[in-house]
């Protein structure tokens, strides 16, 4: 099975390229003697604002930081030196190191502009036609005429096309362990009525043949994963009968295999909670077994803001049981947030309040035995909508539960770019006995780094590329 998922998964890479590393800083100089040859920049300048008004070509090599701004406003984010981190992701809010990292990013920043004040301006002069941007994609001899806003943030109004080299694409993780968990968010899968009809939905696809291609790159993305137990978030809370969204999911998944697939999902009965969206839980049943009822937790912020979190029970084969939960937390947005959980300035958005005690109301509900397995190896899986160094993943982190990917010591993880920085907002966090059974951890970065554009609603680029707005992540254990 494994194999055939593999070779679907090497079907869909496209050619990579190497990418370039940053050269040493020195301050600008002047290319030639020439009054109208451009300023040669080989690194970011102190203060852009002395270079106002004038013509630069950038020696350095920038790396394309974000693509959030294109479609709406004709804007690349890019950065000297490689990515721009969430100052969350890499330091804890209030600390001088995340007032260092703000300042890193505010001085390695550029945004690449069209020179135009118009909103949605369509094709930019400079790009090639359906350009294939990916994020960390390098951009060499960039040139255009620099100006600094009333802010002081820069942009280049670039005059020359810029050529692009072929995305780097990646393979499916493939790590040590015998029993494969995984967490995925979907990005909003509705399927109408079911059969075919009721379109557009509340959210996710407009169009039947949207639903359609949305279906094929998820499945493409979880057959290629090779799980044998996934944690989806984002899926439709539409019951679970046949016409439903995650049965229907299934179906899809099962069919890729030519019908001899053995996915299953966990039937919670109803929700969990009353949120259009919900989270759940597949698995395969040749590989694992269920061990007693789901559970669900609806008190305090879970149902009004967090959505409901399922856990489930499983053994495989003769294995110790061990718990997989499904998260997700409320989100960033400010919409009718106050009091505490209004944004406080610190740099973690609006609901951090209510996001936090989730967290400290998902541990204690945990110490309970909710599944009644009698194990307390377990792993939290999901969207918590909070960045790695944010308060809800470290008081989750203080209640005893440690970083999977810390633990497989994966170096700088990430599975979310926004508004051209990159960090994590989905997290596999382990039980003590759980960490000790890992045997490795990986994100597939197929969907944070492309562009929106790649996806089903827009160029549909073929495979599983930009399936969602979040990356998969997939561990390995030992039975």
């Amino acid at each position: 099975m494994r194999r055939r998922t593999l070779a679907l998964a090497l079907s869909l890479i496209l050619p990579a390229t190497a990418f370039a590393q940053a050269q040493p800083q020195a301050r600008p100089t002047a290319s030639t003697p020439a009054a109208t040859a451009p300023i040669t920049l080989t690194a970011a300048p102190a203060d852009w604002r002395s270079l106002d008004g004038q013509h630069v070509r950038i020696a350095a090599p920038l790396s394309l930081a974000g693509t959030d701004g294109l479609a709406r406003f004709g804007e690349l984010t890019v950065a000297f030196g490689g990515r721009l981190w969430q100052p969350s992701e890499v330091a804890a809010p209030g600390t001088d190191a995340h007032a260092k990292v703000i300042a890193d990013n505010q001085r390695r920043r550029l945004l690449l502009d069209d020179g135009s004040d118009a909103r949605d301006p369509g094709p930019v002069a400079w790009l090639p036609a359906n350009p294939d941007l990916r994020t960390d994609t390098v951009l060499r001899n960039v040139e255009g005429i620099v100006r600094v806003d009333a802010k002081g943030t820069p942009r280049l109004q670039v005059t020359k096309p810029l050529t692009l080299p072929l995305p780097a694409r990646s393979f499916p993780p493939l790590i040590p362990g015998d029993l494969r968990v995984a967490a995925f968010n979907l990005e909003n899968f509705f399927n109408g009525d079911g059969q075919g009809g009721d379109y557009p939905t509340l959210r996710g696809a407009r169009t039947l043949a949207e639903h359609q291609a949305q279906t094929a790159k998820l499945v493409a993305t979880v057959s290629a994963l090779g799980a044998d137990v996934a944690a989806l978030m984002e899926l439709e809370n539409d019951g679970y009968g046949p016409q439903s969204a995650i049965a229907e999911f299934v179906r899809a998944l099962n069919a890729a295999s030519g019908g001899q697939g053995d996915w299953r999902f966990i039937d919670a009965g109803k929700g969990p909670g009353e949120n259009p969206i919900r989270v759940g839980i597949i698995y395969r049943s040749s590989k694992v077994t269920p061990v007693g009822a789901p559970a669900v937790l609806e008190t305090g912020p879970f149902g009004p803001h967090s959505r409901v979190p399922l856990a489930q029970a499983f053994r495989a084969g003769k294995g110790a049981p061990f718990v997989v939960v499904a998260n997700h937390f409320k989100s960033k947005g400010c919409s009718e947030a106050s009091g505490a959980d209004a944004d406080q300035k610190d740099g973690q958005g609006c609901w951090n309040a209510t996001r936090v005690e989730s967290a400290r109301l998902l541990n204690q509900w945990l110490g309970t035995d909710p599944t009644g397995a009698g194990t307390t190896d377990a792993v939290l899986l999901g969207d918590f909508n909070a960045y790695a160094m944010e308060d809800p993943i470290r008081a989750l982190h203080d209640a005893g539960w440690r970083d999977a990917f810390a633990v497989a010591k994966v170096e700088r993880p990430y599975s979310y770019v926004y508004n051209g920085m990159t960090g994590r907002l989905d997290h596999a966090l382990l039980s003590p006995g759980m960490a000790k059974r890992l045997r490795g951890a990986a994100e597939w970065h197929i969907n944070a780094d492309e562009a929106d554009d790649a996806g089903y609603r827009d160029r549909n680029v073929p495979g599983p590329w930009r399936s969602s707005d979040h990356d998969p992540l997939i561990l390995g254990f030992d039975k």
